[in-house]
């Protein structure tokens, strides 16, 4: 069993879609597992659906829906006959999401978001479940929701392991191909949850771990795990091998190409993981893997946009101790903001957040009775592994640094950008 996941970007068009025939003919995949994300930005576009239902703008909400039915439509007419059952199952799937949106009481806008964005995966998969039998590569389609099993904590779910196990186990036919759902599972109540943003890489190793795979293949449009994002940075250069705890390392400070909790479960059973391009299926891409911790040894840089840096002192100017860092973890932790730098002296402590769910100026207002709190919003981290001097003086020329740490192989920045 091998384990292969693919991504928006490797299934957002007709050609790419075609494609993934190609990829399994040359890699014999035949009794595989396909993990598929939802097509090119379809996850964008169904936030922005659960943003206009929660504003009650159905006007907008009514032309962004049959935008994404549209886009759909406009895949299955280029891969289908008129008379193929897709068009009712993708009919169905939309009807679903319509009748969500007429009889939902909830006010639980995480609870929303996950009922609503789930479909982007449910129809991708439909999609190309449907095609690849068409041409002959036969398959059965899975709902994910029915084998992954998490808490009820929506958009940021934790699997139940032992549940979770005994259901891949006896629903997942090792000898003959599946195709599941990325980023989606379930809660106890059975109401969709998910995973985190980009957690169909999760998926995957999810899977692989309890199926104990061969190996596990991410397909992207980049040529593997390169040394910097080549939408941030001119000149990057790929990676060949990585070992599971670099990997682990660079996906903990914010290396996008690897979600971070993917090699957790692989790492435990060994299970090599390969980033690969489908645009050149000759390449074979990035290996994780025990072994060599980076190769070639250059300096690595991750860069986390959309950051907010906080300073927090004592109103009387008494020393921050672990009593305060524990209160004020507790708060970090009920608002949802995930701490990606620390910083702390006697009568200060500084920190670097994620504010994914716009949870901080809640955080602010609740905190500011207690401390003295100052902030820059919008700033960007950058981490440097394997700096050089050269590599720090390339961060520093894009803004103002704010904040620097340092260690022995890591550098850390947060940068004001220049306006």
């Amino acid at each position: 069993m091998k384990v292969h996941k693919f991504g928006g970007a490797s299934i957002k068009d007709v050609s790419s879609i075609k494609k993934i025939t190609k990829i399994i003919q040359k890699e014999g995949i035949a009794n595989g597992l396909l993990v598929i994300s939802a097509m090119g930005k379809m996850t964008n576009a169904l936030e922005n659906i659960v943003n206009l239902y929660v504003n009650n703008q159905r006007n907008e909400l009514s032309v962004a829906l049959q935008e994404i039915v549209d886009f759909h439509l406009k895949i299955i007419n280029n891969l289908f006959e008129k008379e193929h059952e897709i068009y009712q199952k993708v009919d169905n799937l939309f009807a679903k999401i319509d009748l969500f949106i007429a009889t939902n009481n909830s006010k639980n806008y995480d609870y929303i978001y996950d009922q609503i964005v789930c479909f982007g995966e449910l129809l991708s998969t439909s999609i190309i479940s449907s095609y690849l039998n068409q041409e002959g590569i036969v398959n059965t389609w899975k709902d994910v929701r029915e084998l992954i099993k998490t808490n009820d904590v929506y958009r940021d779910a934790n699997v139940l392991w032992d549940e979770t196990n005994a259901l891949i186990n006896s629903e997942i036919n090792s000898s003959k191909m599946s195709i599941v759902q990325g980023f989606i599972a379930s809660g106890h109540d059975g109401q969709t949850t998910t995973l985190g943003r980009e957690g169909s890489d999760y998926t995957a190793g999810i899977f692989a771990y309890c199926l104990e795979a061969e190996n596990v293949t991410i397909w992207k449009d980049v040529e593997g795990v390169l040394n910097a994002d080549p939408r941030v940075f001119k000149e990057t250069q790929l990676l060949t091998q990585i070992s599971y705890e670099e990997t682990i390392e660079m996906a903990f400070y914010g290396a996008s190409v690897i979600h971070p909790k993917t090699i957790q479960p692989i790492q435990k059973k060994e299970i090599p993981l390969y980033v690969r391009s489908f645009n050149n299926l000759d390449s074979q891409g990035t290996k994780v893997s025990r072994g060599t911790t980076i190769d070639p040894l250059v300096p690595c840089f991750i860069v986390k946009k959309n950051q907010v840096l906080v300073s927090i002192s004592s109103l009387d100017f008494s020393f921050i101790v672990e009593k305060n860092i524990s209160f004020i973890f507790k708060l970090l932790d009920q608002y949802q903001l995930k701490v990606n730098l620390i910083q702390n002296s006697a009568i200060s402590f500084s920190f670097c957040v994620d504010d994914a769910f716009d949870h901080f100026d809640a955080f602010y207002h609740q905190i500011k009775s207690f401390f003295k709190i100052s902030f820059f919003k919008d700033v960007d981290l950058f981490t440097i592994r394997y700096f050089t001097e050269n590599s720090m003086k390339q961060i520093c020329n894009q803004g103002k640094p704010l904040l620097t740490q340092t260690n022995k192989d890591t550098v850390q920045i947060v940068i004001q950008k220049n306006k």
